[in-house]
């Protein structure tokens, strides 16, 4: 069993002509000399290697719906397992989990696991899944694909809530090791993801593209829809139609409000006629699935057949109403194929979020 105390060796990374350890996770490239922490603060040098200093730490367990994540289309109804880390690798300026995300605190780790504890409670709990969440999953990536593991071996799936910034290799590891993951593709220039998260566009998409064709993981994407930021039609249209032209008519695409949060403290928040209106844009250039966040709105939450119409699932915020899939996931009206991942009967979870604590699962 790995320590908990000590940094574990973490993997993609290596030692530069000039003594520095540069860290090949995610295309920050931070080059680090002795004590030094990345940008996302849990890979750290510790000697002449890199260690992930959160190993077996986490924060903020809990039973969630596997719709808050947001996955529509992943074992509707299910209860997922969810749990976060310290730090991230993004800077977003409007970052709805800060106080974990942004946390440079080893307190706000509260619980410490091994990755067969996470397994053994998820399945003890009654949950379908278990949710790598609240923080980006791939600054952890050696925790978390262990943890995928021992889940594996319990019939657990596991989930990634990920902002999708990671290098080619990495990549390659991390996805197929998930069942399912919802990707936030924040906006679609490149502009805003150097001023407003620190990031790149170009490599949120390559990983995107990597998903769809190269994993059999289950994607969905996330676009919060910020006022005068990210929301224009012009953007919303290059956005959907590059979706479809590159990943298919049937990834979900969920357009989410905003509300004031960190250091975007003056912005309004996200009218719902926005939404709205991006759900329009996105269906005009073909994507068969699209919702709206963070508002009660019954047609934006519903799932509708792609060919007939008929409302297959109905949704009120993270309770289920109606279901009419038949048990091989297509439309119980006209046979046509929904795509997803579905059981024959939806989960009956609801919208209950219930706190855990790790501790009475160790063995």
């Amino acid at each position: 069993m790995k320590s908990f105390r000590a940094g574990v060796t973490g993997r993609y990374w290596h030692k530069t002509d000039q003594g520095k350890i540069q860290c090949d996770l995610c295309p920050r490239y931070c080059r680090l000399g002795e004590g030094q922490r990345g940008l996302c603060f849990v890979r750290a040098r510790e000697g002449d290697e890199l260690a992930l200093t959160t190993y077996g730490r986490s924060s903020g367990y809990c039973i969630d719906p596997i719709e808050k994540k947001p996955l529509n289309y992943f074992l509707p109804g299910s209860a997922v397992l969810s749990f976060g880390t310290a730090g991230c690798n993004l800077t977003c300026k409007f970052c709805q989990n800060w106080d974990i995300s942004k946390s440079r605190e080893f307190d706000t780790l509260s619980d410490a696991a091994t990755p067969e504890t996470i397994a053994r409670a998820a399945a003890e709990l009654g949950c379908r899944g278990v949710a790598f969440t609240y923080n980006d999953p791939a600054i952890f990536l050696e925790y978390a694909v262990d943890v995928a593991a021992a889940c594996r071996e319990r019939n657990i799936r596991t989930v990634a809530v990920t902002a999708g910034y990671i290098c080619d290799a990495p990549r390659a590891e991390f996805f197929p090791a998930m069942d399912a993951a919802n990707v936030d593709l924040k906006a679609f220039t490149e502009d805003f993801y150097r001023k407003v998260c620190g990031a790149q566009l170009g490599s949120v998409l390559d990983t995107l593209k990597f998903i769809k064709h190269e994993t059999d993981t289950w994607l969905e994407l996330t676009t919060l829809l910020i006022p005068g930021q990210n929301d224009s039609p012009g953007e919303l249209d290059a956005m959907t139609a590059w979706v479809v032209e590159n990943l298919g008519p049937d990834v979900p695409m969920h357009f989410t409000a905003f509300h004031s949060d960190w250091k975007m403290r003056g912005v309004p928040a996200t009218p719902r006629e926005t939404l709205s209106e991006a759900r329009v844009i996105a269906m005009g250039n073909g994507v068969r699935y699209a919702y709206t966040g963070n508002v009660r709105d019954a047609e934006g939450g519903g799932t509708y057949c792609s060919d007939c119409g008929e409302c297959l699932i109905r949704r009120d915020w993270y309770e289920l109403g109606a279901w009419r899939l038949a048990p091989d996931g297509s439309c119980a009206a006209c046979g046509t194929p929904c795509a997803g991942v579905f059981e024959a009967q939806p989960g009956r979870w609801g919208a209950r979020r219930r706190p855990v604590r790790l501790a009475d699962f160790a063995a």
